[in-house]
């Protein structure tokens, strides 16, 4: 998890009160995919959940997992959501990443979210924010699938961190057909055998025979699971409502991060969150 600090204030001398009962900030989680972009927000829980796509016109400024149109992304961000905060506060936002998008959708992110007037911005990997949501054991190696509108994410994790990621750019979007399925299926099993094959530990192989943990659009597909579980000879396991659950473990890690010392400005960060 990354987190990007803006320059400190008076408030910052004083630890924060839970939500929603502090007056300094709100707490915002922000999940910006590629085809819908959903937000929650401390004492409110999920606020909307909305097609990726400015105004005039329908413009998509997040494309395949990245964002091309930091502009039209921060104007999207503003007409959602500059009319739902506080006012006289600054939210502390947390943000879903890409895995294998790095430090630049991170920046661009950053960049875009600065029209809310944040008091912080943090980031965390979609994967591990699925793995949050479905209370999975993170003790254990843990491979997580993700497969998005535009963008499908194969990732391994262990002791909660990211040890080996592939990507493509299909989606459920392209699942018009049996033919198509066939091919996102077959995209997912080619990531995860390659991971197999280049793992010099036991680590990907032992996260397989439990059970791989489906999330994204493509978990609501029986076919598609169908397809996996053939094509891998291994369980699949569908977290419980996987379109949202990025967003959902983005907000259980957005309450950790506010009652950490630090939000307080009384002690610097630990071990998990990095400022930069």
């Amino acid at each position: 998890m990354t987190v990007i600090r803006r320059r400190a204030d008076s408030t910052a001398r004083h630890r924060h009160q839970p939500w929603p009962l502090c007056r300094q900030c709100c707490g915002l989680a922000l999940d910006l995919g590629s085809a819908r972009t959903r937000a929650w927000m401390a004492g409110r829980g999920l606020i909307f959940d909305v097609p990726t796509v400015t105004f005039p016109g329908v413009v998509h400024p997040i494309r395949r997992g990245a964002i091309v149109d930091v502009p039209g992304t921060a104007r999207m961000l503003d007409r959602l959501l500059g009319h739902r905060l506080p006012r006289l506060t600054r939210p502390l936002v947390m943000v879903t990443t890409p895995v294998l998008d790095g430090p630049g959708y991170r920046e661009r992110a950053r960049t875009a979210v600065e029209v809310l007037r944040p008091r912080a911005v943090l980031t965390v990997p979609t994967a591990r924010a699925i793995a949050l949501a479905a209370d999975a054991d993170l003790s254990l190696p843990l491979l997580v699938v993700d497969v998005g509108a535009h963008l499908t994410e194969v990732v391994l994790l262990v002791d909660g961190v990211v040890f080996d990621a592939r990507r493509t750019t299909l989606g459920t979007s392209d699942l018009s057909g049996a033919g198509t399925t066939a091919e996102v299926s077959e995209a997912i099993t080619v990531m995860i055998t390659s991971m197999l094959r280049q793992d010099r530990t036991s680590l990907t192989a032992e996260a397989l025979s439990r059970g791989a943990l489906l999330a994204g659009g493509g978990a609501l597909r029986p076919d598609l699971t169908r397809r996996l579980i053939g094509g891998l000879h291994a369980p699949m396991r569908a977290v419980p409502a996987p379109h949202t659950a990025a967003i959902r473990g983005a907000a259980t890690i957005l309450h950790a991060a506010h009652a950490h010392p630090s939000a307080g400005g009384t002690s610097p960060p630990g071990p998990g969150p990095q400022s930069g």
